[in-house]
């Protein structure tokens, strides 16, 4: 007996029924022509994860339920062909007058027409960016189901993503007869998450003693991102098979059964590195919102720092050169070897490159102000000054062109709060918002030892990489005027935002109390500037975004 199964690892959108149902349905075609008898389509592939509280609406529960009609009415005539189709499902009650919704996150399984089983997950996961309970009941029964042609079929027991992350819901499908788990999920990546994938699924397959395929979801949605890396694990928990990262792909699976058990065997990507990983999600979270939201291009402050200059090298990487936009606004205080540096990039990438000196709208706000500010000595509120000026320029070309800003902000100004509001937060896309400073500086190196979207090798000037970072906003001024060193903010930031250790725990570990508590009282301090800040890329296990759910009002001090 052999089963030939698809793994659809597609990009759907969030809301786009229509787009979603003929990305599936023409798929379905395509490989039914090759021998598949069984489609995988990601968790609640049929309206794009996560729908949020589009999921409370009646009318979208309803359109989801016709769009899944279309897709079976469509397969209809693919004999034997059974889609795995991940779908919201529920239904409204009223008693009395009270309203009572019934919502779960499910999969149906159409075969000729017909929807011959359907599941609900079991396992809602309400952390981290998740919050299932929200909107979903979780389901109480198992899925066994018969896949392949008559007389040369086997049992498939359907999961549902976190539903696979404990024991029993797997020992109870294969106490039900499985032959092997299909697994759809929707997993946001954050850095090492495929290999965690793999691991937590090996653990299943060793705890209930069968084979595993793996569908996931590929794309960018809002401040989360898929990498794919769909697969299929043996029973004995070795890789029988993984999808390429970041891009669709059809994943064939063929099962085979010998000697009373269904072994497993697919194509098998490598292994990459986490460097790659990381710079094809942030790509692709740039490539995705872009696209998806309909904007023509973006434009950014390209300022002759490391920050603007690893956003370009990705927004190139992402959207082509002809997509991306530059303006250098030089001050009073820019260095020459900033505008130079600058300059030196854009034409490596063959980006639109202008320069718009503020100098004479920064004399303008200081002349305006002076009769207010006299006899106060210039500071945080003159650097400020400039960087405003620079946001306003900058959205004024992206209201004329449509094209979007893209701020260049990263985690550790996030955190401490060296940024300012309506200046360098201004825009409408951080595309480094998850990136901690170190991270920057490692990432603009991998980037200039790697060309991966044949955009230009070395894209990055080395002096911009090398040099001391400033925001040049006063006369010789570092980032290390304001912060700790960026190895020991950075560390404290991992420790105390990231993974929840107390005060105590990081000075125990070898930091400075000073240092903490000059950190930790930065992150609580501007919790009001980060809520106003553009969504950002999440590549970490906690960013500041969907898992990062702190008062501003806040007066408890560790």
């Amino acid at each position: 007996m052999t089963l030939k199964i698809c793994v659809a690892q597609l990009d759907f959108v969030v809301g786009d029924l229509p787009g979603n149902s003929k990305k599936i349905i023409d798929l379905a075609r395509s490989v039914y022509a090759d021998g598949v008898r069984l489609l995988l389509t990601p968790e609640l592939a049929i309206c794009g994860y996560a729908a949020e509280d589009l999921f409370l609406r009646p009318a979208f529960i309803a359109a989801c339920d016709d769009a899944v009609k279309t897709v079976a009415r469509e397969l209809a005539g693919l004999k034997n062909l059974s889609v795995v189709l991940g779908h919201p499902s529920g239904s409204d009650s009223r008693t009395r007058s009270v309203a009572v919704q019934s919502r779960h996150n499910a999969a149906s399984v159409l075969c000729e027409g017909q929807v011959v089983a359907r599941y609900a997950k079991r396992e809602l996961p309400n952390y981290q960016v998740f919050d299932e309970r929200r909107y979903f009941t979780p389901g109480q029964d198992v899925c066994v189901f018969e896949a392949g042609e008559p007389g040369n079929s086997v049992r498939v027991g359907l999961l549902i993503c976190e539903d696979a992350w404990f024991a029993e819901p797997a020992r109870l499908t294969k106490a039900a007869g499985a032959d092997f788990l299909a697994v759809i999920n929707a997993s946001p990546f954050h850095i090492g998450k495929g290999n965690e994938r793999e691991q937590m699924m090996r653990e299943r397959v060793l705890d209930c003693g069968l084979p595993l395929v793996y569908a996931h979801l590929v794309g960018g949605q809002d401040e989360v991102v898929f990498e794919g890396r769909s697969f299929a694990l043996g029973a004995d928990g070795s890789v029988a098979g993984r999808a390429a990262s970041f891009v669709e792909a059809s994943l064939l699976v063929e099962a085979r059964r010998e000697g009373g058990a269904i072994h497993l065997s697919a194509p098998v990507a490598p292994e990459r590195s986490s460097e790659a990983d990381l710079w094809d999600a942030l790509v692709l979270g740039v490539r995705d919102y872009i696209g998806k939201n309909g904007f023509p291009g973006v434009l950014l402050g390209l300022s002759g720092g490391i920050d603007s200059a690893l956003v370009l090298a990705l927004a190139v990487d992402a959207l082509g050169k002809d997509r991306v936009r530059t303006v250098m606004m030089p001050s009073p205080y820019t260095a020459d070897i900033s505008w130079l540096d600058a300059r030196e990039m854009a034409q490596r990438l063959g980006v639109r490159y202008d320069e718009i000196s503020i100098v004479p709208e920064f004399e303008a706000f200081k002349q305006s102000l002076a009769g207010q500010f006299q006899g106060l000595a210039e500071d945080t509120t003159e650097e400020n000054i400039q960087a405003r000026i620079r946001g306003t320029l900058l959205m004024a070309l992206s209201n004329k062109f449509g094209s979007i800003v893209l701020t260049t902000g990263n985690k550790s100004e996030m955190a401490t709060g060296y940024c300012t509001l309506y200046g360098d937060m201004a825009g409408g896309f951080a595309v480094i918002k998850d990136l901690a400073k170190t991270t920057v500086f490692a990432l603009a190196r991998w980037r200039n030892a790697n060309d991966p979207y044949g955009s230009g090798s070395e894209p990055i000037p080395d002096r911009i990489i090398t040099r001391p970072p400033s925001a040049e906003l006063r006369p010789d001024q570092t980032d290390q005027d304001s912060l700790p060193e960026y190895a020991v903010l950075d560390a404290i930031l991992e420790r105390y935002m990231e993974n929840d250790q107390s005060i105590e725990q990081i000075v125990a570990a070898g930091f400075a109390l000073a240092d903490v508590e000059k950190v930790t009282r930065l992150i609580k301090i501007n919790e009001y500037k980060r809520r106003q800040s553009p969504v950002g890329i999440r590549v970490t296990h906690r960013s500041f975004g969907k898992d990062w759910r702190y008062p501003i009002t806040n007066r408890f001090r560790a």
